[in-house]
């Protein structure tokens, strides 16, 4: 039923599918998109290897829903990726992270709220009612600290 074929011809809009058929449902969904950096950064108050300088490569993870639009779609990840190189990556990648977040003391947990803030203010002005579900950073591959909705609105 579903072997192998070459398609011949290109699905037609307003032809084979009309442009109500788009949006199969109205929905609130989650993407996710992912990024990594590296920055380096110590810890105060901390007796352990992390109050010297070091770094780490770090991954994050953004969860962000919505209700799709008349084609379907929640938020472009394009846009996702703008709003990190724009509005967060500036301040982290390549960076000393003492100096170039808030006055805080740079652990994976004040970091993550943080970022959370930041992803939270650039969406508030896209359509679908797009809003941060949480904010996952690895500050190791086996390592991370998170931060959800639920926990941001309720502190």
């Amino acid at each position: 039923m579903f072997g192998f074929r070459i398609v011949e011809e290109l699905q037609k809009l307003d032809k084979d599918i009309q442009r109500e058929q788009l949006a199969y449902h109205q929905k609130r969904v989650m993407v996710s998109k992912e990024f990594i950096f590296d920055a380096a950064h110590h810890l105060h108050c901390y007796e352990g290897k992390c109050k010297n300088l070091h770094g780490h490569t770090y991954q994050v993870v953004f969860g962000i829903s919505g209700f799709v639009d008349e084609i379907g779609m929640v938020i472009d990840f394009g846009d996702i990726k703008e709003i990190w190189k724009d509005k967060i990556e500036v301040f982290l990648d390549h960076r000393y992270l003492n100096e170039t977040l808030p006055k805080m003391n740079t652990t994976a947990e004040n970091m993550v709220v943080w970022m959370f803030e930041q992803m939270e203010a650039a969406i508030q002005k896209l359509p679908n009612q797009c809003r941060v579900e949480f904010v996952r950073l690895f500050e190791t591959p086996t390592s991370y600290a998170e931060a959800r909705r639920e926990w941001m609105d309720h502190a």
